[in-house]
């Protein structure tokens, strides 16, 4: 699973962009566990709201798949991470991808040792 931060530089969501995140989870390539929207307003204030508290999003976290594991510290950490006047998606995945390859790889013998994010910042270098 990973805990996830999408900043976007206003205080309102962008619809094009939730909409391709949330097409990932129509796919089954993730699984969405849980998730917040986040916004710090023009004066420092940090907001946090559900996602049913926005039309876009309602709905989006329903079922048997969902458990509340984004609290009130990962808010404060993840607001620190935005500008003022910006707001975040604060998503927890599941990469079901990954969990398929690792039952095959244990199938095959093998076993996962290690695993490092690379920063995006570094793929655009090499």
């Amino acid at each position: 699973m990973e805990f996830i931060v999408l900043a976007f530089p206003e205080e309102q969501l962008r619809v094009p962009a939730v909409e391709a995140v949330m097409g990932l989870r129509k796919t089954g390539v993730v699984r969405l566990i849980d998730g917040l929207v986040t916004t710090k307003t023009a004066s420092g204030e940090v907001l946090a709201a559900e996602f049913d508290e926005f039309v876009e999003l309602r709905g989006l976290l329903a079922g048997r798949d969902v458990a509340r594991l984004i609290g009130p510290e990962d808010v404060r950490e993840a607001a620190e991470l935005l500008d003022r006047g910006s707001c975040a998606l604060l998503l927890v995945v599941e990469h079901v991808w990954a969990q398929d390859a690792a039952v095959a790889v244990r199938a095959a013998g093998g076993r996962i040792v290690g695993s490092v994010r690379i920063p995006a910042e570094r793929v655009e270098v090499a």
